[in-house]
């Protein structure tokens, strides 16, 4: 076996068990690995200097198909559910060795790499792929060792993926011939038979979702991040649609990371090294930080390209919606590294109300924060996604269930906890969705109010106001916010029909009931006791 690269002394893949490849390359830079891709016919340059490819089958992950080994450590520890499948432990060392053996007599690439920010929590990663492009992603997604760092490095994890392998369900104990399977012994992840980076990068976050809360008290959470001139982190919650990426990318503020975080007793530390961005309608007027961040060692993913040249269409979604970009951190230019800040002083969940129920901006008491941030409620309008053809509600826990491999409840215990031990720290739910009426009647809140909201409150303006109730959710709404009309703070107030109104609350306010029914055993009595009130008050 021929070894190419930097490793550590020692560093051995017949540790693993793969002892019959043809050549290993070990921790390729970001050209070397452009280079390979483009030699082996699998990738080409977009006129921007990034690399374009294709992920084959899959241009998303397969939730289905993501497996948890149950075993004595996770039997009684993970929250088995429609998220966290669980897969034999007796079949999981079979299927690995399988995998090794189709790796026999092929060149594989090695990269080391770490999560978490935070030195006091770092998990050293190896990953083992089977092609470059792979190895870029993880390379762009992950933390990067100092030279002197990979000298000495020693993997805590290891991740082995194979998009070429493809398992046979009889066999091998999968549902269909592409896996993602978590081993928490053996600190493993295997992945075959897609191409999908984002199995790689997700497959580490579930990781952290249980080894952080669990081992650690530290909350993961899915959401991005940024920090003021001041020293004043603020947390950005929100599903796809809501405006997170949009409302977090301040050029007034650093950007301490755009998805996956942790915030420990004294920090909030970025897991990663890079963005994973969408790129469904880029363009340098609507995400100038992102569009410009689409350069050399950048990897695009399942893009077209303008006929006849090798400029992205941004706006052709013929192969997938997916369309994506990964690229290191240090591509956008207000990046904080190490990415690393002090505790929140402003949390926001943001949600895309359709039904023009929820105010434009409002505080939250501490029972109501952990209720919102189980419930995870935003809504798809018409447009967003085949066959949804009206406002249609999404409730995704904690802004990101199927990531989450212990119960809803364990994370909102956390967060609780953090903000019984800082009451100063504020949580706001911001609807960037529909005021006056619902979708079809009413009009979207104007992105210019949005961002006069959040700096309010980030300036601490909002503290100076006086707030009124919202009926049935109870939430407490400014009557005034700087350079936003008064009219629209209160929503009852911009409906015409506040009886209309007031029948859509009662419509939203059931659905969060029904949905919070499946997580109410694990969560507390205060947690519940924030949900809305079936009634209006007079």
């Amino acid at each position: 076996m021929s070894e190419f690269g930097t490793k550590a002394p020692g560093a051995s893949l017949a540790e693993i068990g793969l002892k019959n490849v043809s050549a290993a390359y070990w921790n390729l830079s970001p050209a070397e690995l452009v280079e390979e891709t483009i030699l082996s016919g699998e990738g080409v340059l977009s006129s921007t200097g990034a690399l374009a490819v294709d992920t084959g089958e899959f241009t998303g992950r397969s939730p289905k198909d993501k497996f948890v080994v149950c075993d004595d450590e996770t039997e009684n520890s993970v929250w088995w559910s429609d998220v966290n499948i669980k897969f034999p432990k007796e079949k999981f060392e079979p299927l690995y060795n399988r995998m090794c053996a189709y790796f026999a007599g092929k060149e594989v690439y090695v990269r080391d790499s770490y999560a978490c920010a935070d030195p006091n929590y770092r998990m050293n990663i190896r990953v083992v792929t089977e092609l470059p492009w792979s190895n870029l992603f993880a390379n762009n997604l992950f933390l990067r060792p100092t030279a002197d760092e990979l000298k000495t490095f020693k993997h805590d994890w290891l991740i082995l993926n194979a998009p070429g392998f493809k398992a046979d369900p009889a066999i091998d104990g999968t549902r269909q011939h592409n896996f993602a399977i978590v081993n928490f012994t053996k600190k493993m992840i295997i992945i075959g038979g897609t191409g999908y980076t984002g199995e790689i990068k997700k497959g580490i976050f579930s990781v952290l979702n249980y080894v952080l809360p669990h081992h650690h008290k530290v909350l993961s959470m899915h959401c991005s991040a940024n920090i003021g001139k001041a020293g004043d982190t603020a947390l950005f919650f929100g599903l796809s649609g809501t405006g997170k990426t949009t409302l977090s990318a301040d050029p007034n503020r650093g950007l301490i990371g755009d998805d996956e975080h942790g915030w420990s007793d004294k920090t909030v530390f970025n897991f990663e090294g890079g963005c994973y961005a969408k790129c469904v309608n880029l363009s340098a007027e609507k995400e100038p930080e992102i569009f410009k961040a689409v350069k050399f060692g950048a990897l695009l993913e399942n893009i077209e390209f303008y006929e006849g040249t090798t400029q992205v269409d941004y706006d052709n979604i013929s192969k997938t919606e997916n369309t994506r970009v990964a690229y290191p951190i240090n591509h956008i230019e207000n990046a904080v590294e190490p990415s690393v800040a002090p505790s929140p002083k402003n949390i926001f969940f943001l949600t895309c109300d359709a039904f023009g129920v929820l105010p434009p901006i409002s505080r939250l008491t501490i029972p109501q924060a952990m209720y919102h941030f189980i419930s995870g409620y935003t809504a798809k309008v018409a447009g967003t996604e085949v066959g949804v053809t009206e406002p249609t509600t999404t409730f995704s826990a904690c802004f990101g269930k199927v990531f989450l491999p212990l119960h809803p409840g364990k994370y909102a215990e956390l967060l609780g906890a953090k903000l019984r031990n800082d009451t100063s720290i504020k949580v706001w739910l911001v609807n960037t969705g529909w005021s006056g009426g619902s979708y079809g009647t009413g009009s979207r809140m104007k992105l210019s109010y949005t961002r006069a909201m959040i700096s309010a409150a980030l300036n601490g303006e909002l503290d100076k106001v006086a707030f009124e109730k919202l009926p049935v959710f109870g939430l407490e709404m400014p009557t005034t916010c700087p350079n936003v009309p008064v009219e629209i703070l209160n929503p009852r107030n911009t409906w015409a029909d506040k009886a209309a109104y007031d029948a859509k609350a009662i419509d939203l306010a059931n659905k969060f009931i029904k949905n919070f029914e499946q997580y109410a055993s694990g969560a507390s009595k205060e947690t519940l006791d924030a949900a809305p009130k079936l009634a209006i008050e007079a």
